[in-house]
């Protein structure tokens, strides 16, 4: 599926607020209300839009360390192994990587002892065979995904 001009001028205003009203979106993108609802529904419906969702502050609701986790998982286990991680709350992302990792993992702890925790219960489970931590220091840039400013269809 392909954005227009118009699709992609309603996902940006929404990214930079997913609050605004279709009367507001459509008085920003300068189009029919009905435009918007129209494709608002369209957007939803190809998966394109996959929801709507608060921007919180992690320390400020408890969580006072981000973590980046490198996995190798035996061969065979990756998919098990990674929905295993994928259930456990402190974790937000897993993905499939190239490289010598088979996976990473980013999630976040409330402090030390939680991060002692997901290190010797998450990433240790069976078929881990190796990891690393990182613990992140200082956040520079983090958002949510945005469209590639090249992407014209």
């Amino acid at each position: 599926m392909g954005l227009d001009s118009t699709d992609r001028a309603i996902v940006n205003a929404l990214c930079g607020d997913a609050r605004l009203s279709q009367r507001q979106l459509a008085q920003i993108v300068g189009v029919a209300q009905g435009t918007i609802t129209n494709r608002l529904r369209r957007l939803e419906s190809e998966g394109v839009i996959k929801g709507y969702a608060p921007l919180l502050d992690a320390e400020a609701i408890g969580w006072g360390m981000t973590v980046m986790a490198g996995l190798c998982i035996k061969k065979g286990l990756v998919i098990d192994v990674q929905k295993q991680i994928s259930a456990d709350p402190r974790v937000f992302s897993v993905y499939d990587i190239t490289g010598d990792w088979d996976s990473m993992v980013l999630a976040r702890v409330k402090d030390r002892k939680d991060l002692d925790d997901l290190t010797k219960t998450v990433f240790t489970l069976d078929g881990i065979t190796r990891s690393f931590t990182h613990v992140v220091l200082n956040t520079v840039k983090e958002m949510g995904v945005r469209l590639p400013e090249d992407h014209e269809n």
